[in-house]
């Protein structure tokens, strides 16, 4: 039994947009809105800038690779590259890997960048239900996507699938490796 309850931390599942989010109603009319929710352990820290960055730095090796490829293939459209934006990021400080913090609250955090061909936000939201008078907390990674030209648009129509594939990946891997945790003394 304890197994299936351990296991139970690592779905991934997709769910709508956080109302309450800070970017559910940034964009009119997004292009693309996705949203992850990943069950926490009671014990998990509850700071989301804490949480986002465990869950960026688990990233597989396949990511890394997809990111090189969209690199290469960006480059030449004068777009940023994850290299331009991680340098950004160790110039101001910030920054969350390639992604720039927008705003911070108690329970949530908002990264994003803007670019020429499209604008992206990112939220990573701590919430809590209660589920037969049990609280169960949980973690949203939502994203929302403005595409500002055609070139955006045939972007992210070419890069979806890829996206919620990591997005996924990044959850399930932050769950396995454990979440970081409130210590006590």
């Amino acid at each position: 039994m304890r197994r299936v309850y351990q296991y139970a931390y690592h779905y991934a599942i997709a769910s709508d947009l956080p109302e309450h989010s800070r970017i559910t109603h940034v964009y009119d009319k997004p292009d693309l809105a996705d949203a992850y929710a990943v069950r926490l352990p009671a014990n998990a820290i509850d700071d989301p800038e804490l949480l986002a960055r465990f869950i960026f730095a688990q990233q597989a090796p396949w990511v890394k690779s997809l990111m090189g490829l969209r690199d290469v293939l960006v480059a030449g459209f004068g777009l940023k590259t994850s290299r331009q934006l991680e340098a950004a990021g160790a110039r101001d400080g910030q920054h969350i890997q390639i992604f720039r913090i927008i705003e911070k609250s108690a329970g949530e955090i908002v990264l994003g960048e803007n670019d020429k061909h499209l604008d992206f936000r990112l939220s990573v939201m701590l919430h809590t239900t209660s589920t037969n008078n049990e609280l169960q907390r949980y973690l949203t990674l939502s994203t929302v996507v403005h595409c500002h030209n055609t070139l955006g648009h045939a972007y992210i129509r070419l890069i979806a699938p890829f996206h919620r594939a990591v997005v996924q990946s990044f959850l399930r891997r932050a769950a396995l490796k454990g979440w970081p945790v409130i210590k006590t003394d």
